[in-house]
């Protein structure tokens, strides 16, 4: 793929709308590219598109990117060189990137690199979870908005529940709470909790100098939902919570002061994070060096695909693409297509490193020839 083939691809994708649950026409399309530039193509039981190439004996490096995207129109347009439209940035840009770089290696490597372009991510992550069941990589991108020049080393977890209160009808002058009163005291009793155990302020015997505890750090509670009056209501909350979130202790917390009432856990996921010392890490930022810039890594204080295969595959993950995650889910979603293309040049040369760190023991240095590729 020459240049305008590649900004062709990404143009054509973001082109084709596929709000959860409505993949099916790029699913389609993306799995007919990939099998033109000669993957080995299949879509599971999911609707997950899988697209492999390289040698089946090699390591198994998998970019797992996300074909759908949150509703809302953005006209498609090119401005210069910027690409305006929904799913752009988040995650179009990165899925398009890695089929690229996926295609420029697909005859001078000994590593099997394969492509996914995952489904239903920005709702329930139903095609990641089929993934986590069937697959077994030894190295894996994430296809989100990074910054060309970035990695992303983490995303935090998600702990989402619902609780429901039913009271007597009574007179507003009776001293028994009413349902809503229930349910905005259980809400000041959360906050109250998790500021205690993972809030802001800095713990004892933490090290000198340190202010507070960072965002990623932190559980961060949000009302996401709440109604009703006095015999009858309904609170919903969604808890960004950190890698060392003790999840089973917040459970006993929900049930004891709930007394009994309906809790239920919509969902719950936790959080990840790599070391930078983690193979693919230090593979991508070696590949942004060489592109002459200083890697950043970056901590997201969201949830992704990485959230649900990590804890099951626990191999060496870090998060890629390009584009301003700022701009997700936006009106003004767009990407610079300079960097869209820095992006693709960025994983092209990091590939051979992360072949080559993932090997297997003996096997001879290079696991991908012809690129350069060096210890990073």
């Amino acid at each position: 793929m020459d240049r305008t083939a590649e900004i062709g691809l990404l143009r054509a994708l973001v082109d084709i709308p596929s709000v959860s649950g409505t993949e099916r026409e790029i699913g389609a399309y993306l799995a007919g590219v990939m099998t033109r530039l000669g993957f080995d193509t299949r879509i599971d039981e999911a609707g997950n598109v899988h697209g492999s190439t390289g040698a089946a004996t090699g390591p198994e490096l998998l970019l797992l990117g996300h074909m759908d995207t949150v509703p809302g129109e953005v006209p498609v347009r090119i401005s210069g060189d910027v690409l305006y439209g929904r799913g752009a940035v988040d995650a179009k840009g990165p899925l398009a990137a890695m089929v690229c770089a996926a295609a420029r290696l697909a005859h001078r490597t000994d590593a099997r690199i394969t492509v996914v372009g995952a489904v239903d991510e920005e709702r329930a992550s139903a095609g990641a979870r089929h993934l986590a069941g069937t697959l077994r990589p030894d190295a894996v991108v994430i296809g989100e908005p990074s910054g060309a020049h970035c990695v992303g080393i983490g995303y935090k977890g998600v702990f989402r529940f619902r609780m429901t209160a039913e009271q007597p009808a009574a007179h507003t002058s009776s001293p028994e709470p009413t349902a809503a009163e229930l349910v905005a005291d259980l809400w000041f009793a959360v906050r109250e909790w998790l500021a205690l155990r993972y809030g802001p302020d800095v713990p004892p015997g933490a090290p000198s100098g340190r202010t507070s505890v960072p965002l990623f750090d932190q559980a961060l509670p949000s009302v996401v939902g709440m109604g009703g009056d006095l015999t009858r209501a309904w609170i919903e909350v969604s808890c960004r919570v950190p890698v060392h979130f003790d999840a089973a202790a917040f459970r006993a917390f929900l049930q004891e002061r709930s007394a009994g009432r309906p809790v239920t856990v919509i969902e719950q996921v936790p959080a990840v994070r790599a070391a930078r010392t983690d193979p693919v890490v230090r593979a991508l930022s070696a590949a942004i060096r060489e592109a002459g810039a200083r890697p950043v890594p970056k901590l997201k204080l969201g949830t992704a695909d990485w959230n649900v295969v990590g804890p099951v595959w626990g191999v060496p993950t870090a998060a890629y693409g390009p584009g301003d995650s700022r701009l997700c889910h936006t009106e003004n979603e767009h990407i610079a297509l300079p960097e869209y293309l820095t992006a693709v040049d960025v994983l092209t040369a990091a590939l051979p490193r992360l072949a080559a760190a993932t090997a297997p023991v003996g096997t001879a240095p290079g696991a991908l020839t012809g690129m350069g590729g060096g210890t990073p």
